[in-house]
């Protein structure tokens, strides 16, 4: 008597995903990220979406200055099955590099992840993989509730702090705590 097989799904690997990039497989038009090797696609891009991005974007480049990069909407990578593409990633100085690598956990001050129509996949599936990959903050910018979700403290089983910033306050990242983001300037 022989035994059953079960199928199991094959894991893309980091370097698997940049693999189907070089082969124009993959490209810069394609809205897809690799979370845990399976290849995921984005969602469409919506006008309150868009517009957020954009109006952090301005704030943030302008209140990080020379103390960060401002990463939009560009890859992370998170060996050995993920390279997530939040909307912003707050860098160490230096991490705008050219050549080598892309930014890894370690280069992370802050991921930020805008959500209106993925609040529950950024919360169930992405925040778990940051906090497991040791990004030491992270922020929701929930459409709906017109709030940042602050998150702190990863641990393997995700993160132990939260604080809600509402639409009067201001944010701070905890690595700068000098930059301060008013909510009623991203939310008018």
């Amino acid at each position: 008597m022989s035994a059953a097989f079960t199928p199991t799904r094959y894991k893309l690997s980091v370097e698997d995903y940049h693999k189907l990039g070089d082969a124009g497989i993959l490209n810069e038009d394609s809205r897809g990220e690799l979370i845990e090797g399976e290849l995921i696609q984005m969602a469409p891009i919506g006008v309150a979406h868009m517009g957020l991005v954009n109006r952090l974007n301005k704030l943030l480049v302008i209140a990080v200055g020379d103390r960060g990069v401002v990463s939009v909407q560009n890859g992370v990578t998170m060996p050995p099955y993920s390279e997530p593409q939040p909307d912003f990633a707050i860098l160490v100085p230096g991490a705008d590099r050219i050549t080598g690598d892309l930014p890894g956990p370690t280069d992370v001050l802050l991921l930020i992840e805008v959500a209106d129509t993925t609040l529950a996949y950024d919360r169930k599936v992405k925040l778990p993989l940051y906090a497991q990959k040791g990004i030491a903050e992270v922020w929701i910018v929930n459409v709906q509730a017109r709030c940042i979700e602050t998150y702190r403290e990863p641990t393997a089983n995700g993160y132990q702090g939260r604080t809600d910033v509402g639409p009067e306050d201001r944010a701070s990242p905890h690595a700068l705590p000098d930059v301060q983001v008013e909510l009623k300037e991203i939310f008018r």
